[in-house]
């Protein structure tokens, strides 16, 4: 099994310990195009352009300003370093030892800078997009899918794949629809599914919560819905030609967040 996952927004950055090293990062193919990125991203976050660039605020300067020394900054694994709605609900550190083993082999996480990275590789905090064009290389979504591709397609082909990633790092790669399964969050309004953002970030975390924590992974897109209903209502729309799988989750009008670690 292999759980994508978008990177969140906000990062918690490391305080103190080793810099990352770029050779013990995960699908280490992709070191000379993180390595390109990383180049045209400190030399874009040192100039005059860079919040306009990188469609951020003046109160994240601290952030683009961290953008610069990377190579120096201090690195942690990733599973810390994202944070948010997402990844609170997944609630890493709450997991037991063999389900954290179980996360860093089959969780991975799609990112503008990084490519792809598993999920105890060690990373500095970054401010980067996966929706930005970056000078040097170009809108990051286009640019990443021809390289990862390539080398996510073998690692995608092993099993099922559960992707629990936004529309926009959807586009940096495409794994094979025929053993991908989109996960889809509706709420109930009023009689009616609607798109909820923040409940759907925090339902895919409990879902990959609630996948590592079982005793067996699903290995089937028909398991992985028996498995969503384990804990919700779901249902599993088949895959057609390049479209995967889609399991809909449908959360109930009175639907309220659970604490993470029960």
């Amino acid at each position: 099994m292999l759980i994508l996952l978008p990177p969140s927004e906000g990062k918690q950055p490391a305080t103190s310990g080793q810099m990352y090293d770029a050779d013990a990062l995960a699908f280490p193919e992709l070191a000379p195009a993180r390595a390109e990125v990383l180049a045209a991203l400190a030399e874009v976050s040192a100039s005059p352009q860079a919040h306009d660039v990188l469609g951020v605020g003046a109160s994240l300067a601290s952030e683009v300003t961290r953008n610069i020394t990377l190579h120096h900054e201090p690195a942690a694994p990733a599973h810390s370093v994202y944070t948010g709605v997402l990844y609170e609900a997944l609630g890493y550190p709450t997991l037991t030892p063999a389900q954290r083993r179980k996360a860093d082999s089959a969780v991975v996480v799609i990112s503008a800078l990084w490519g792809a990275v598993g999920f105890g590789d060690r990373i500095p905090a970054y401010r980067l997009g996966m929706s930005v064009n970056l000078p040097g290389v170009g809108k990051l979504a286009s640019w990443w899918k021809a390289r990862l591709n390539p080398v996510l397609g073998e690692r995608a082909a092993e099993g099922l794949v559960v992707d629990c990633r936004s529309s926009t790092y959807a586009a940096a790669f495409t794994p094979p629809p025929e053993t991908t399964v989109a996960v889809s969050v509706f709420q109930l309004r009023g009689g009616q599914r609607k798109v909820v953002s923040h409940f759907a970030k925090h339902t895919r975390g409990e879902l990959a919560r609630h996948l590592l924590q079982r005793r067996t992974a699903p290995k089937t897109p028909a398991a992985l819905l028996q498995a969503a209903r384990e804990k919700w209502e779901a249902e599993l729309i088949p895959a057609t030609g390049r479209k995967a799988h889609q399991l809909n989750i449908i959360l109930p009008e009175d639907h309220s967040f659970a604490a993470t670690g029960n």
